[in-house]
């Protein structure tokens, strides 16, 4: 599940990068998501769902729930952890992947769970992921 999708990043591409995922894309703003539903319509994404809804309100389990800018991350954590789907078959343990730019050591410290950080800039040269994480919280 991607939450506060906006203009469909991370949850397009990566219904297009993994055809054989399914995902869920929600965005409480109705003009948002009925854009992202048009786009994934026009290219025939099969794979993906797209809900006008806040977090708090979804219900259904997910092996990964996706986010970035959307609150501060442990309000982010405690609102969607419920969603998370427990028992997972994949490479890593499900949980949240959260795209952060700076990541102060107290909101990392308050977090539930175990905590990954994985340096955007390991994988991407340009200067715009100089400074981006992927932060990946799991075992609640």
């Amino acid at each position: 599940m991607d939450v506060g999708t906006g203009g469909g990043f991370p949850g397009l591409p990566l219904a297009i990068l993994f055809p054989e995922c399914h995902f869920t894309l929600i965005d409480s703003i109705a003009k948002k998501i009925k854009v992202v539903h048009e786009i994934s319509r026009e290219i025939g994404l099969s794979n993906l769902k797209t809900l006008c809804s806040r977090s708090e309100n979804i219900q259904g389990f997910f092996d990964f729930i996706t986010g970035r800018a959307v609150s501060d991350l442990p309000g982010f954590s405690n609102i969607v952890r419920k969603n998370i789907r427990r028992k997972g078959f994949n490479n890593i343990p499900n949980g949240i992947l959260y795209l952060k730019g700076d990541i102060p050591e107290k909101e990392i410290q308050s977090l539930p769970g175990e905590v990954t950080i994985y340096a955007l800039s390991n994988f991407f040269k340009e200067e715009y992921f100089k400074t981006k994480k992927i932060i990946h919280i799991y075992n609640f």
